[in-house]
């Protein structure tokens, strides 16, 4: 028989009153924002200086904006196009879940370039701040996933610490969320926050949002070695997944960037 530690049973609502419920799902997002907003307040004003802390409260409203619609969006094109072209609606029923982070991202991308040229603020300098924070949010929405037993890991019977999944059948799986959260979201963080330390790095716009980027892929492209593929989609190109295909341009990006960044002495 094969070993499996229990999955802990944890019901996805956090709070129900009546008809309104909040699940952790969606705490995990509003957490996220909030943390990484007070940490951001702090990045940007550390020497040189990209934007206030008031333009940050301001760029909240325009971040969360970026979050859900590019998530939603991203994961409509890229995860599930066939399904959504015959119920074209239902690309709107954010209740019923499906997000993509790469999706997300370029949606904070946009926010953020529209943002700082509206506040005329050195875009690049800007995201290298905010990049520092998204990892927080990873790491929570990682959690949420292994709350709601989603998004599990490929079969694992030879593992220790497999699980065995309510919606994942009778087989032990990676508990791939977790390696995810680590990965995505405390390595990378704890990278971020050492890099931003150096004034020198803060000094050449475009290093930190290119190790994001490099970061977050290399993070993902590993973690979905033990993820299980979407069903619908399964393996791609050469074995690979949608996540590592959609990842690779992140890394290439990100080392260009992190290459081409100079100091700046302004």
């Amino acid at each position: 028989m094969m070993f499996a530690i229990p999955f802990p049973m944890i019901d996805p609502v956090l709070v129900e009153i009546g008809p309104f419920a909040i699940r952790w799902y969606a705490l995990a997002y509003i957490t996220g924002i909030l943390l990484g907003w007070r940490l951001a307040r702090v990045l940007v004003q550390r020497t040189p200086k990209v934007a206030t802390p008031e333009q940050v409260d301001e760029f909240v409203t325009w971040v969360t904006l970026g979050i859900i619609l590019g998530g939603r969006l991203g994961y409509v094109l890229f995860y599930r196009p066939g399904y959504y072209i015959t119920a074209p609606w239902e690309a709107f029923y954010l209740w019923h879940g499906g997000m993509s982070f790469h999706g997300g991202a370029l949606g904070v991308i946009v926010a953020m370039f529209l943002f700082a040229k509206r506040n005329g603020l050195d875009w690049v300098a800007f995201a290298d701040r905010v990049v520092c924070v998204v990892p927080i949010g990873l790491f929570l929405g990682r959690c949420a996933n292994f709350i709601n037993g989603e998004l599990w890991g490929r079969v694992a019977p030879d593992v220790p610490w497999a699980m065995v999944f309510p919606t994942g059948g009778p087989d032990p799986r990676h508990p791939s969320q977790l390696y995810q959260a680590f990965l995505e979201g405390i390595a990378l963080f704890t990278v971020l926050m050492i890099l931003a330390r150096s004034e020198r790095i803060r000094s050449r716009p475009g290093f930190l949002s290119g190790a994001f980027l490099a970061g977050y892929g290399v993070a993902r492209v590993v973690g979905e070695f033990f993820r299980q593929p979407d069903a619908h989609l399964g393996f791609l190109f050469a074995g690979a997944t949608m996540g590592q295909l959609l990842s690779l341009p992140m890394i290439l990006v990100g080392a260009w960037l992190m290459a081409r960044a100079k100091e700046s002495h302004a």
